[in-house]
């Protein structure tokens, strides 16, 4: 027999990319033969595509007419080299959106793993039309043309496929936010998830994305091997998996790359907080930026070329101690240092805040907190915003946008560019006081606040007051009552630090 066969991730039941982008079916053949791919639905033939094999990579792509939304369809490819003929088929496949989750443990954590997980998993009668898909955990040194092998093909949802045990498959977070957007666009959706526990960025990253960023190939010194022993003082209640630059984007991303995306989801950074943390506000940018013009090329150009990149901000856990600023930094890197997404540096991107969803008693350790619930919704309602341009649609918190120091009355005035609601939790806002050339630290408790504006008091720091943080700790308030949210909404404010420049007194 010839060899001809599908990319690993074309099978029954799988969506492809409606409209107004192109789906693209690809896979491997015989150098030089004829590809001829169907699609049809019922007897009826609804387009014809004919390609080569190309050598040397033994591949054949096509790029379908754009589709609407819906189905089932059946797509058919067909090899002919002399009077040789292969036919392959997939079946029940639907048109709609197709979403790539990926990141590390907390993404990775399964229905199973979270609250309510039975009435979840029972959950799935309704949602026939939503696909899912999980890449197997492989890593490699070089690029990869297709998937090495598959955890999940594409299904439809049951309670055995979505609970199928603790870290493996399939995502949580990746099935809720999809549920949550399927409730909103009431057309098929496609789920893949690629993720795996205990993974920093630079195993998810290209080697020229790393390159941007000045990280260099990752060499063991002493220091490092001695690192090793305490497991990278990781908390011993969390996944741990390959940390090796590059090769997870390897095996697990860049075999992706020909298929049409709607956009990606992503909720990784822990393992980032002893490992390159300072270089974040580079790495993530431009990991979104590189996955973005590879799947743009990848697809033949049917992913939008700024395809939204949606992400969860860290949530919360107990450290051994309480001092580190780990946590807080990534969160804050997590923006590129703007604390809001989209931004200059993060077009298209949407946020997920997740620091006041602490679970203290979650049997896989506070890292990994169980309400993946609120995290996926807040996630879908800035792909409705982001993704999607629904207006008059608040998806995130509010943040500040002046700060005044009223330094002749000891307070200073944040004021916000949403509504506000306010409930009490001191020694959530800290100043930075300065006086002989040295800054620390100080709480500063809140005072008064209104519809826009809360009013903190400065007057501990008899010297400079040089800059303002809010939330900067690894927890910073207990579940769902961070002291500032969205006045109509569950929305949390996102941490921020802010430099304040302006030192004339009463401004």
């Amino acid at each position: 027999g010839i060899y001809f066969r599908f990319a690993s991730y074309i099978n029954n039941y799988m969506v492809l990319q409606k409209e107004p982008a192109g789906a693209v079916i690809w896979g491997f053949g015989t150098p030089g033969a004829t590809v001829v791919v169907t699609l049809c639905q019922g007897q009826d033939i609804i387009m014809k595509k004919v390609t080569n094999v190309k050598a040397p990579s033994n591949s054949w792509i096509v790029v379908l007419d754009p589709m609407k939304a819906g189905g089932p369809y059946e797509v058919m490819a067909q090899q002919t080299l002399g009077t040789m003929n292969v036919t392959l088929e997939v079946h029940d496949v639907l048109f709609g959106d197709v979403w790539l989750c990926s990141g590390q443990s907390n993404m990775q954590m399964t229905v199973l793993q979270v609250f309510n997980a039975t009435q979840e998993l029972s959950n799935t009668a309704a949602y026939q039309s939503i696909r899912i898909f999980s890449v197997a955990l492989r890593q490699a040194g070089q690029e990869l043309e297709d998937l090495d092998a598959v955890d999940l093909p594409w299904s439809k949802p049951t309670s055995e496929n979505l609970g199928h045990g603790n870290f493996t498959y399939m995502s949580a977070v990746c099935w809720l936010f999809g549920r949550y957007l399927y409730d909103t666009l009431q057309y098929p959706v496609g789920l893949i998830s690629s993720s795996w526990g205990g993974t920093p960025i630079e195993a998810w990253s290209s080697g020229r994305s790393l390159k941007v960023c000045g990280v260099l190939k990752r060499r063991k010194s002493m220091k490092e091997e001695c690192k090793r022993d305490v497991s990278w003082s990781i908390p011993p209640d969390s996944v741990t998996g390959p940390r090796e630059h590059s090769v997870l984007w390897n095996a697990m991303i860049h075999p992706l790359q020909n298929m049409t995306l709607k956009g990606v989801v992503w909720y990784q950074g822990e393992s980032n907080m002893d490992y390159n943390r300072d270089l974040y506000n580079c790495t993530f940018p431009a990991l979104i930026e590189d996955w973005r013009q590879t799947f743009h090329r990848g697809s033949q150009g049917q992913t939008e070329r700024f395809f939204p990149f949606g992400f969860v901000q860290l949530s919360s856990y107990l450290p051994v101690s309480m001092s580190d600023y780990g946590f807080p930094e990534i969160r804050w890197h997590q923006t590129a240092d703007f604390g809001s997404v989209p931004n200059l540096m993060m077009p298209g991107a949407f946020m997920a805040v997740a620091m006041d969803l602490c679970d203290r008693d979650s049997p896989f350790g506070s890292i990994h907190p169980r309400d993946k619930q609120t995290v996926a919704y807040r996630l879908h309602l800035g792909a409705r915003a982001v993704a999607y341009g629904e207006k008059n649609l608040t998806f995130q918190g509010p943040l500040p946008k002046k700060i005044e120091l009223l330094t002749s009355s000891g307070l200073l005035n944040l004021t916000y560019d949403q509504q506000i609601q306010v409930q009490g939790q001191d020694n959530i806002f800290e100043i930075s006081c300065c006086s002989d050339h040295q800054c620390k630290w100080l709480p500063s408790p809140m005072n008064t606040f209104s519809i826009h504006i809360l009013t903190l008091d400065i007057s501990s720091c008899p010297g400079t007051v040089a800059a303002l943080r809010y939330a900067w700790t690894t927890w910073p308030c207990e579940y769902k009552k961070c002291p500032v949210y969205h006045s109509s909404s569950t929305l949390p404010a996102p941490p921020f630090i802010a430099f304040i420049t302006d030192q004339a007194p009463g401004h």
